[in-house]
């Protein structure tokens, strides 16, 4: 074989392992972005899960609902409570006292890979801080990019 038809065969080569590389990058890229993304989104719902104790703590029942979707559904025990109305009108009497009969923490949040969805969860404590529950919450991404919980069930810890 011929210098020149060796070198040209080379370069050849050398364009599509370039193409390759090029591809390669471009989804190692990607795939770092989406989960740059779902990181900054799993930020987003701890500090949501964070303001929502933090209403009850402070004894903000509005600030609480604004975190409750219309259509959520919250666990009393057993028992569904269906809708937004239906959840605050349970809760309201939590916020009653001037001292919070609970708080609690998120611990764990992951988040779908579809961004718009996420689990929360984390210990519920007495005003002693002794550990009484787990609260589960799933939360929904709003198109105007706020968190909102759909589902709320706590269980032993």
């Amino acid at each position: 074989m011929a210098k020149h038809q060796r070198l040209a065969r080379d370069l050849g080569g050398l364009k599509v392992l370039g193409r390759w590389l090029v591809v390669a990058t471009a989804l190692l890229a990607a795939v770092a972005t989406a989960q740059g993304s779902l990181e900054v989104r799993r930020t987003e719902v701890f500090a949501a899960e964070h303001a929502f104790a933090r209403s009850m703590a402070e004894r903000d029942f509005a600030a609480f609902g604004r975190y409750v979707a219309g259509d959520s559904v919250f666990f009393s025990g057993s028992t569904p409570l269906r809708g937004r109305e239906a959840v605050l009108a349970a809760w309201q009497p939590f916020f009653a006292a001037p001292s919070a009969p609970f708080s609690w923490e998120p611990d764990q949040v992951e988040v779908l890979e579809s961004g718009e969805l996420a689990l929360s969860t984390g210990l519920v404590k007495n005003p002693e801080g002794a550990v009484t529950a787990r609260f589960n919450s799933i939360w929904q991404r709003q198109p105007d990019g706020r968190w909102l919980v759909v589902f709320d069930k706590g269980g032993p810890p």
